[in-house]
């Protein structure tokens, strides 16, 4: 894990994701690339250098943003994109290689029952790239349980759990497998990938109607510092990935979510 991405925003509390991210960081003598986006339509006859003042205005704000952390020995670069926040993303991803992208489950202007916003959302719903999710005011501290939910243990590719298994050895975590059986589960979907029973220490199973009700019925129980889950047509969120802005009624977790995807699946 080499190159971690942290868009941020308006929010004031983007330095407090973007500390947890240089903490994070350093756990993997990893660098971040701090990003924002801006989307300015010049007309024909519109000022030569108003895309350059608009560039130099973002890069002071991510400037502001940064020294308010202590980034210790951790690189970090500053990513501007002018256009849509999804393709500067996949732009740079195919540019440099993001291994992980750290941010907040929603900016500032939204109100306080959502958990994830129409930014977040969109970053996780449109991109492949693994993401961590961490609640605004978390202080970083390595993860040493580790909770991994999920309806059916088919995975096509084994290197989609990299990031997990990177993870679990730096932090000398314990990662326990949660397969919540839902309604219209195959047997084919009890059969856990070898892979992730490798990585894990205990696998619970459980009947509950959906996913996240598997979740919260063994969330108390195992008191995970972490919840890894999957995003793919038919896993984890299912529903929820169909649009951006998700309800704290519909999920919440108080503890950082790990996304990792397998739409190509």
């Amino acid at each position: 894990m080499k190159n971690i991405l942290v868009p941020v925003g308006t929010s004031p509390n983007s330095h407090e994701t973007l500390q947890y991210a240089v903490d994070f960081a350093a756990k993997f003598s990893a660098q971040i690339y701090v990003m924002e986006v801006f989307n300015l339509k010049t007309g024909a006859g519109s000022l030569s250098n108003i895309t350059e003042k608009v560039i130099e205005n973002t890069k002071e704000h991510l400037k502001g943003i940064i020294d308010r952390v202590n980034a210790k020995d951790v690189a970090i670069k500053i990513v501007t994109y002018n256009g849509n926040l999804v393709d500067g993303i996949k732009g740079i991803d195919r540019e440099l290689g993001i291994d992980l992208i750290i941010l907040a489950p929603k900016s500032n202007d939204i109100t306080e029952e959502m958990y994830l916003g129409p930014t977040s959302g969109r970053i996780i719903k449109r991109t492949d790239i693994p993401t961590l999710i961490v609640p605004k005011g978390t202080v970083f501290k390595p993860a040493k349980t580790i909770m991994t939910a999920f309806k059916s243990g088919i995975l096509k590719r084994n290197r989609i759990l990299n990031p997990l298994l990177e993870i679990k050895k730096s932090f000398g975590a314990k990662v326990n497998l949660l397969l919540v059986k839902t309604p219209g589960y195959t047997d084919e979907d009890l059969q856990v990938n070898t892979a992730l029973m490798d990585v894990s220490s205990q696998l619970t199973f459980s009947e509950n109607s959906t996913t996240y009700l598997g979740v919260l019925e063994h969330f108390q129980a195992q008191k995970p510092e972490m919840l890894c889950v999957f995003r793919r047509r038919r896993g984890f969120f299912k529903k929820l990935w169909e649009k951006n802005n998700i309800s704290k009624s519909e999920f919440f977790v108080p503890v950082p979510v790990l996304v990792l995807s397998v739409k190509k699946d």
